[in-house]
């Protein structure tokens, strides 16, 4: 599923990239049976630009107050901003991992979702556009990022829409990831936070969670906790041997296929489908 993102190119609002993602993200939710929801918004960038932008929702036992939230941004860098050649980095990056892993994980999800009659709870994937337009460091405001968050947090899919938990996925799909614990999620869903990295323990992957507390980020569960008042954590990789605290290719033109790791893929994967089972049996 990472790969059919990147074959649609660089996801950027605006481009017909990011028109034809949008049709097959679409497409894709409703064949598992969910109920799908086109949010459709105009976001304004730092620098003024208007991006025709979509949140696309897929609810499974939308009639189940009990519910649960997993997200992912969608949308791709419209800069290679970190890159080491500058001649491209005005250039748009492919974002097989910041963009396309998270997702690629919740479409699996869907997909298993759709086929078990068995679930009770009520659980909503939501895709995030316009994450990743924010300004170039040193510039701007955190509210310049996550644009798709922050409006969906103002202005649900659903009125008074509420989640027990929320679960969002940035960055998740590269080889020999470190997902630490990052200090906004600590802050606002230390309870899951901790269950969640005690579970990926107990399945085995303990190499891939690594439990050192490290700083706050700016994402979309920053908005999602202080707006929408959903506990979310955030599941990413970070490289604190690197600049940035991300992996070297983030904001890069490497950030394609060659980064994905399958075997960090399921992992994170299995990790979140049993959180979702373990909830739905209460025992979460």
């Amino acid at each position: 599923m990472v790969a059919k993102q990147v074959a649609f190119g660089p996801r950027v609002p605006n481009s017909e990239g990011h028109k034809a993602t949008a049709k097959f993200l679409v497409e894709t939710f409703k064949a598992t049976g969910a109920k799908v929801y086109e949010q459709d918004f105009v976001a304004t960038t730092y620098y003024g630009k208007k991006l025709q932008s979509k949140n696309i929702i897929a609810a499974f036992n939308p009639d189940n107050s009990k519910r649960m939230l997993l997200c992912a941004h969608w949308d791709t860098r419209h800069i290679a901003d970190q890159d080491d050649e500058a001649n491209r980095q005005e250039n748009p990056i492919l974002g097989a991992d910041d963009g396309g892993s998270g997702v690629g994980i919740l479409l699996e999800i869907a997909r298993l979702l759709g086929q078990d009659t068995s679930l009770n709870i009520g659980v909503d994937i939501v895709l995030f556009d316009s994450e990743d337009h924010g300004a170039p460091a040193g510039e701007g405001t955190a509210e310049d990022w996550c644009l798709g968050s922050q409006h969906w947090s103002k202005s649900p899919h659903i009125a008074g829409y509420k989640a027990q938990m929320g679960i969002l996925l940035d960055m998740v799909g590269s080889k020999s990831p470190r997902f630490t614990k990052e200090a906004t999620s600590m802050r606002y869903a230390p309870t899951i936070m901790n269950k969640v990295w005690d579970l990926a323990s107990s399945m085995g992957y303990g190499a891939f969670f690594d439990p050192t507390l490290t700083s706050g980020l700016t994402d979309d569960h920053v908005f999602v906790n202080t707006i929408a008042g959903i506990p979310t954590i955030d599941i990413i990789n970070r490289d604190l041997g690197t600049e940035s605290n991300f992996g070297a290719h983030w904001h890069t033109h490497d950030d394609n296929m060659d980064i994905i790791g399958k075997g960090t893929l399921k992992a994170v994967g299995e990790v979140v489908l049993n959180v979702v089972y373990k909830n739905d049996a209460g025992q979460f």
